[in-house]
């Protein structure tokens, strides 16, 4: 599968003559942000580790280290999120949403409803292997009631596969039997099926429900419930719908407005740029009719905008 990320591999690729340009950018009084940017956002993840492998044989320094006494601010938490490996990455976001004061649900929802359940078990393994902790007891400490338990399905990373046809209809019913037409909302219902089910089997249990309920299975979710496991349902549901029409969502709501929230702007862009960027600039465009770059050019200023708008790889007016 062709990656619809906006960052490629480069081509000519030299790890150690990047870790030379890297260093002279720091190097002396004053740092030539710009060609950090320039190069780092013109290189893939993997080779953003190479030139770091690089940069400590040639120089006997840590890069990440360099780069963190040298840059500042949002510019900064971005440059650092390009030189994460993304597993590593979604790790530490997802351990500093439970282990910062107060959990950050917004971060578990995202993670955990967007990404595949092989990228799960991943994140999982690194967790137990950088924490010598148990994610899942982590976050089942950190929460409760439905919303933790439709995050514990998420983290079993055991989603059926392809269509259960004859289960499409029994599905939509079920649903419809826990929310609309009952007093009051059977939850345990939904999360076991949207939690459990693949993403094209749902898409035919939503239609299914439509046609049963006259309303689109997001309404009902609104109308239900509230709260956390109202956004992680949504989450869950958009995501099976179109994950990159999720993050278009998700990006359009953390700049729309006054103040912009920096933190999802900077891990949406980072964490899809290699993977379905180009895809969520479609649907960005589709829905708020205007680009992506457009409104990060808007709502951003100085190197971290530069570096964003790099990373978002066009326009499309």
């Amino acid at each position: 599968m062709a990656s619809r990320g906006t960052v490629k591999a480069s081509g000519n690729f030299a790890a150690s003559a990047d870790a030379e340009v890297l260093y002279k950018a720091m190097k002396g009084l004053g740092t030539d942000e710009d060609a950090i940017l320039q190069l780092l956002a013109a290189r893939s993840n993997t080779q953003r580790q190479e030139i770091k492998a690089s940069y400590k044989t040639l120089f006997g320094k840590d890069l990440i280290d360099d780069l963190k006494g040298e840059l500042g601010g949002k510019f900064e938490t971005l440059i650092v999120a390009l030189m994460t490996p993304p597993i590593a990455y979604d790790m530490t976001c997802l351990r500093n949403a439970i282990k910062g004061a107060g959990t950050d649900e917004k971060v578990l929802v995202e993670i955990l409803s967007s990404r595949t359940p092989a990228q799960v078990k991943d994140i999982i393994a690194a967790y137990r292997q950088e924490y010598d902790d148990d994610l899942e007891e982590d976050i089942c400490g950190d929460t409760s009631g439905h919303f933790k338990r439709l995050l514990v399905i998420l983290l079993q990373a055991n989603r059926q596969k392809g269509i259960q046809e004859g289960n499409v209809e029994s599905d939509a019913q079920v649903l419809f039997k826990a929310g609309e037409e009952k007093f009051g909302t059977d939850e345990q219902s939904f999360v076991t099926i949207l939690g459990n089910r693949s993403a094209e089997h749902l898409r035919k249990v939503f239609d299914a429900y439509m046609k049963m309920s006259g309303y689109e299975m997001e309404e009902t979710i609104k109308r239900e419930t509230s709260g956390n496991l109202e956004d992680l349902l949504l989450a869950v549901v958009k995501c099976a719908r179109s994950v990159p029409a999720y993050f278009a969502e998700t990006l359009y709501y953390a700049m729309k407005g006054a103040g912009t929230d920096d933190d999802t702007l900077i891990r949406v862009m980072v964490t899809r740029s290699e993977v379905d960027l180009l895809d969520i600039r479609t649907e960005f465009r589709r829905m708020f009719s205007c680009s992506l770059f457009s409104m990060v050019k808007g709502d951003t200023g100085g190197d971290y905008r530069k570096a964003l708008l790099l990373l978002c790889g066009g326009d499309d007016a």
